[in-house]
């Protein structure tokens, strides 16, 4: 006697009715699913499109379109600060969010540790400054903090100047040629052969050849592979799909990067040189039993040098754009360079912080142009915790979008307009929520090299506004219409530059 479901399907052959009740089950299967999660799962409450509450599909396809930061962008300004955007993921955009998320936490308080699917593992098994756990994490900070230092940085400004030195003179060659060139290139090469020097003990060369090392080249196909990474360890089932996708010389590539990484890092170390004022001598002066291991200083050196030098570039890149098509922000800028120094020597790492303007721009230019626009995703403890208002169980991850952050109008006045005096105390933005804005995250895993990243920034932009006028060029107008993975697909910003006039 057939079964009752059976019973009700037409006369077909046996393999078809199999299948029928098959497409059935699943049909009955992925309906339940959805069903809990959009309204019973401890997460139906948070805000969010219900598409998203049951399935990671849209979050994913934005992630590999690279337009993310558009989606969760128009999420938070349809539903507000806090937006679920997965079955297990929710987004912030307040100050408060920074602090629970990221922030120190009190005795006896479980930290939020570092979202696992969205960091990849390094190739090597040994863990880095970014990826470690909170002990391993603590152990790597407390010794390369002597790098990172006051004393360290004033000793680096020889260093730092050798570098803008060469900058500006390869730029005064380009001016006399009278041909536009791609600021962001030569951004690139300069904050990567300062950083290949502080690091490894000695410059890439980009500079000189005026291209690209190709193990620099290697880093922008290594982030950009970081998304389908991201993609695979969500769904393992996508691999054999990612594998078609991305062609085989990244996967190579990334191989290749590693190799080279540990070759240049271990002949640093070997050399056992510790006069020089880079980021080695001060790991080799300072490392004991409670240091790093080898693995762990090539592993983190790569971190030093992305981090180090691409955001530094980027930063520096989305600023010049910003002042370029806003003429009277960029000569308000100039005014102020030009003014406060008698010669180019003048130019020094203690006087260029005391420029005031050139300050509000750059924090003008992180707000339009955060060099880490996504989310840095973290979990929630085991026990789960409230986060502004909302009960978030654990293991839950959750994030602040910092380009979504700062382009929301619920936090900035005029959130797409470029205005350097909201920093400046402009009566018309006294109720920006400045708090949020946090380009170096914040807490106690934020960016160990802000003081190098605000050092390099203000001395390159300062050099560069001292000795020349710079126009921007009509194909480079809507340059900030973008891709992200991971990080900002910059293209190139065609510039033409003409010698500063000098009384």
């Amino acid at each position: 006697m057939p079964s009752t479901l059976v019973g009700f399907l037409p006369p077909v052959g046996g393999l078809a009715a199999a299948l029928l009740i098959a497409a059935g089950v699943l049909l009955l299967f992925f309906t339940v699913r959805s069903v809990y999660y959009v309204f019973i799962h401890p997460l139906a409450k948070v805000p969010g499109p219900k598409l998203y509450a049951f399935s990671e599909a849209p979050y994913l396809y934005h992630l590999l379109r690279g337009d993310w930061q558009h989606k969760v962008k128009e999420l938070h300004d349809q539903y507000g600060p806090v937006v679920r955007y997965t079955t297990n993921n929710v987004s912030f955009i307040t100050p408060g969010a920074w602090k629970t998320i990221y922030g120190h936490r009190s005795a006896g308080q479980e930290t939020f540790a570092k979202d696992r699917i969205a960091y990849r593992p390094s190739l090597s098994g040994h863990p880095h400054i970014i990826n470690a756990n909170d002990d391993d994490h603590r152990r790597q900070r407390r010794l390369l903090a002597h790098a990172f230092s006051e004393k360290a940085l004033r000793g680096q400004e020889d260093i730092m100047k050798q570098y803008i030195d060469l900058f500006i003179r390869k730029l005064g060659d380009k001016a006399r040629e009278g041909e536009a060139l791609d600021i962001v290139q030569w951004y690139n090469f300069t904050t990567f052969d300062l950083i290949g020097d502080l690091a490894f003990g000695a410059p890439f060369g980009c500079l000189e050849s005026g291209g690209y090392h190709p193990w620099v080249s290697m880093i922008f196909q290594n982030i950009k592979l970081s998304v389908f990474s991201e993609a695979m360890r969500r769904h393992p089932a996508l691999k054999a799909l990612v594998s078609l996708i991305v062609p085989p010389k990244l996967v190579r590539s990334q191989k290749e990067h590693w190799a080279l990484t540990e070759q240049t890092a271990m002949r640093r170390l070997d050399s056992g040189n510790v006069s020089r004022e880079d980021f080695m001598s001060y790991i080799l002066r300072h490392n004991d039993e409670k240091g790093m291991t080898p693995g762990e200083i090539v592993e983190t050196s790569n971190i030093l040098i992305i981090a180090g030098s691409e955001t530094t570039a980027t930063q520096l890149s989305g600023t010049t754009f910003h002042l370029l098509t806003n003429r009277d922000k960029y000569e308000k800028l100039v005014g102020e360079i030009r003014s406060s120094f008698s010669s180019e020597d003048d130019i020094t790492l203690l006087a260029v912080n005391g420029l005031e303007y050139m300050n509000a721009v750059f924090e003008e230019g992180f707000r339009m142009y955060p060099p880490v626009p996504l989310a840095l995703s973290r979990r929630t403890p085991p026990k789960g915790e409230y986060i502004e208002g909302y009960w978030i169980p654990g293991h839950t991850a959750v994030g602040v979008p910092q380009w979504a952050s700062y382009q929301s109008e619920s936090n900035f006045r005029n959130a797409d307009k470029f205005v350097p005096e909201r920093w400046l105390g402009d009566p018309e933005y006294a109720h920006d929520v400045r708090a949020v804005l946090q380009p170096f995250s914040v807490g106690p895993r934020n960016c160990i090299g802000k003081n190098l990243a605000y050092a390099e920034m203000r001395l390159i932009l300062a050099r560069l506004l001292w000795n020349f006028d710079l126009e921007l060029m009509p194909e480079s107008r809507k340059w900030n219409d973008q891709k992200i993975y991971t990080l900002w697909e910059k293209g190139a910003i065609n510039v033409k530059l003409s010698a500063a006039p000098r009384k």
